[in-house]
């Protein structure tokens, strides 16, 4: 059973690690992941033995709290009779509090209602609660949209209205805290010198609502210390309410005439370590929104209505009502809705959004298109193939959500130096203050140290030094048409060392065309071709399907075969009208002791051309040769030779001849080729190259290439691939071009030299501030880092990394 749940109360990549941990004890689990970015927890486990609540009440023992994810869908409705904004108001509120309702907003400028609910009937129920308010609702069908609760929008918003008001409580405080030092102008009723009461109270008064409005912090991190697993916010949490208590304590000492605690006030450090922080996690928050933004822009460009012919006429209908089979009809200048098969008319698509392919694609008659690709300049109709979350789309912005969850080795680590980095910085922090204290410094200096130690670490900063990468790295591959199924798969890809590469769809364009056909004594053309393409008829294989198409050009009439038996790697035989018809490769038909020995020059010859020869019989009388050739791709030899310039050892595993198979090497520029290999034996071959400590990747397209993909330590298919050879492969390239191979090895090591730069800074950075924040320099007679200073440099090592990650936008193909 696997469920996914959505979390909440986690501020950094401790807390995912925490739950992670916490639901691996329990019993029954096979699996479990957090995805900070997305804050949802992904489980595999026996539903015999565990049970979502059970799940839950462990995720809320640790002081977070969980739900099961459900994709809830929002409705939107029109409403009439407002007059005014306290309407809106009474409407909103009285829908919220609804059992079954779990979010309701009223646009009172636009006169509408949106509404998440739990009850499949609850459009009655609301619909008669507005009416007794004494306003009617009514049905805005068209612009019902599935979504997820809690939105991104609302929670950046969330964030940036705490930001703002924390920021315009802490200017004040922190002008007051600093006139005096640098000598700035102040009224003289706050002045610490005339007035100091007023001085420190002002300062109380204004740091207030930054706690307040902060409140968040303290809840989370008090309760995960509570729970013994400590976060950042518990190191937040700790430090600004020990400077905001201390700096009461300090005021109250001041108005009962203690003056020498004006010096002593830690309410600015506190409010500007709460504004920094809100801001750092409102541009974390931006810059995970940002990874994503390929994808949701294909959404929204995707269209809302489709063009259908029912009823013999154009009709114009919801996309939700189209279904597979339906026929579509795109015209210039529109977005095609939908995945399907072109049926008739021919025009150019600009598949640059969903593929990565640059210049627009001349489609006609049985060619595939993908929503939503933009038609250029013809009338195309086409039938649909895959509707709703079937989709290319769909399924894209499945594989990107799945892929984000997923961490690579190097962020493993990561996590791992967080979960302990709390617990050792509460203990620095507590023994340099205990330290300070028993040397006979002030108990204001040991606070001071307690605070600066407590604030200026970022566990944090490890966690996005990965993560943030990581998602930008993979937001960027899907915008170009690279779609990376796991952070693993984005680290390993820079470590591969050998590459091999199937021959037809891969290298070659995957569309053989018939060039020759020798015929043996008294054998009839027409008839030779009837036989073999009426035995092909039933395959799928693209030789076969080539012997088929050139029935259908010379318009011979074909029949079903009775019996049809595929022997992969090999060949077929077929039963037609009672006569067994036999296609295959050499070895085929010397496994069927057919004596083929008077054409092996012949067949020697095509093959040195680049051409497979496919060998018929009828009733184990040989009949002739079928010559099939298969063009490379213009940009498969500058590809490779890209490649062999890196220094990769560079292979061709195919099942075909080996001297077709040299043929096309040589074209293209490869001096290892391994042919004449079965399906089953191009697993082995790719264990075989493992086994001499080679990372080693496997690119293909079709079903015989699925093993070996998943053999391979990395698995490139191209878009063109079969559905099996998508599910084996771990990288999937959108668009035939091999060029993208050579971009996605760049944007493995591009990531990974970001990671690593970003995990550098975070290391040194907290190895040469939490000394500093210690007091080491004041030992030396260096001055004592105050905890302003602390919080501004803590946040600033978080930010520093999360800019350095977004320089990966920057990433383009080549």
């Amino acid at each position: 059973m696997i469920s996914k749940y959505n979390l909440y109360g986690m501020t950094c990549a401790v807390c995912a690690t925490t739950i992670e941990k916490k639901i691996h004890e329990l019993d029954g689990v096979y699996f479990a992941k957090v995805n900070l970015t997305t804050e949802v927890l992904k489980l595999e486990y026996d539903e015999g033995v565990l049970s979502n609540h059970t799940v839950i009440t462990a995720i809320q023992d640790i002081g977070y709290d969980a739900e099961i994810r459900k994709k809830t869908e929002i409705k939107v409705f029109g409403i009439s009779g407002m007059t005014c904004v306290s309407c809106a108001n009474k409407i909103e509120n009285v829908v919220k509090s609804m059992t079954y309702v779990k979010y309701a907003n009223v646009n009172f400028e636009a006169e509408k209602l949106s509404v998440i609910s739990t009850d499949p009937s609850a459009v009655a129920k609301i619909s008669d609660v507005v009416k007794t308010l004494g306003y009617q609702l009514y049905a805005l069908s068209e612009e019902e949209e599935q979504v997820i609760y809690k939105t991104k929008e609302q929670e950046q918003q969330k964030l940036r209205r705490r930001f703002i008001t924390s920021m315009l409580f802490t200017i004040p405080v922190l002008y007051v805290a600093s006139a005096n030092i640098l000598e700035l102008p102040l009224f003289e009723i706050i002045d610490s010198t005339t007035n100091p009461s007023f001085f420190s109270l002002t300062q109380l008064i204004f740091t207030t609502p930054v706690i307040l409005a902060n409140k968040d912090y303290y809840k989370t991190g008090f309760s995960a210390l509570m729970k013994k697993h400590p976060n950042m916010d518990t190191l937040i949490a700790l430090g600004t309410s020990i400077a905001f208590l201390y700096g009461t304590f300090a005021t109250i000492q001041i108005i009962f005439g203690n003056y020498l605690y004006t010096k002593e006030l830690y309410f600015g450090a506190s409010a500007v370590i709460l504004t920094l922080i809100r801001l750092e996690k409102y541009l974390e928050l931006v810059t995970k929104d940002k990874t994503s933004e390929a994808i949701q822009k294909l959404m929204r460009m995707t269209p809302k209505t489709a063009k259908t012919i029912r009823h013999n006429k154009e009709q114009t209908v919801p996309i939700e009502s189209v279904l597979v089979g339906d026929v579509i009809i795109a015209k210039p200048g529109e977005r095609l809705p939908l995945d399907g098969i072109v049926i008739s008319g021919k025009s150019l698509v600009d598949e640059s959004m969903p593929t990565g392919e640059n210049l627009p694609i001349e489609k006609k008659a049985n060619d595939r298109v993908i929503g939503p690709s933009k038609n250029k300049n013809g009338v195309i109709r086409y039938e649909t193939t895959h509707i709703g979350k079937d989709t290319t789309l769909a399924q894209i912005s499945k594989l990107v959500d799945d892929a984000q969850s997923s961490k690579a080795p190097i962020e493993k680590l990561a996590d791992i130096i967080s979960s302990y980095f709390v617990y050792i910085i509460i203990l620095v922090a507590i023994g340099s203050s205990l330290l300070w204290v028993l040397s006979g410094q002030s108990i204001s200096f040991s606070f001071s140290v307690l605070i600066s130690v407590l604030v200026i670490t970022c566990p944090c900063a490890f966690g996005l030094a990965t993560r943030t990468a990581i998602m930008v790295g993979m937001g960027k591959g899907a915008e170009n048409g690279i779609l990376i199924k796991s952070g693993e798969a984005l680290e390993t890809t820079h470590h591969v060392k050998t590459i091999l590469f199937d021959k037809t769809g891969t290298i070659t364009k995957g569309k053989p065309v018939v060039t020759d056909i020798i015929l043996a004594e008294n054998m009839d053309r027409n008839f030779l071709l009837f036989l073999a393409a009426s035995a092909e008829k039933a395959s799928e294989h693209p030789l076969g399907e080539a012997i088929v198409k050139e029935a259908e050009i010379v318009g011979i009439d074909l029949v079903e075969p009775s019996i049809f038996e595929s022997f992969s790697g090999l060949g077929i035989n077929a039963i037609l009208k009672g006569t067994e018809v036999s296609l295959g490769n050499e070895e085929f038909f010397k496994q069927l002791n057919i004596d083929i020995s008077k054409f092996k020059l012949i067949s020697d010859n095509l093959a040195s051309k680049g051409k497979t020869p496919v060998y018929i019989a009828n009733d184990r009388i040989f009949l002739g040769i079928i010559a099939i050739e298969d063009t490379i791709k213009p940009a498969s030899a500058l590809a490779i030779q890209k490649l062999n310039k890196l220094g990769l050892n560079v292979v061709m595993l195919t099942g075909d001849n080996k001297l077709t198979a040299q043929a096309i090497a040589n074209q293209v520029g490869i001096t290892n080729v391994i042919s004449e290999v079965l399906p089953q034996e191009k697993a082995y071959y790719v264990k075989m190259l493992q086994s001499k400590e080679h990372r080693v990747a496997m690119v293909g397209n079709g079903i015989n290439d699925a093993l070996a993909l998943a053999q391979a330590d990395i698995g490139f298919v191209m878009g063109s691939g079969t559905d099996i050879a998508m599910e084996s492969a771990d990288i999937i390239l959108m668009n035939d071009d091999l060029q993208l191979l050579m971009s996605t090895i760049d944007l493995s090591k591009k990531t990974i030299w970001n990671i690593k730069s970003n995990l550098y800074w975070a290391f040194a950075y907290n190895m040469l501030s939490v000394p500093i924040a210690m007091g080491v320099l004041n030992i030396f007679g260096g001055p004592l880092l105050s905890p302003l200073i602390a919080g501004v440099a803590m946040s600033f090592s978080s930010i520093t990394v999360l800019l350095n990650s977004l320089r990966l936008k920057n990433f383009k193909v080549k």
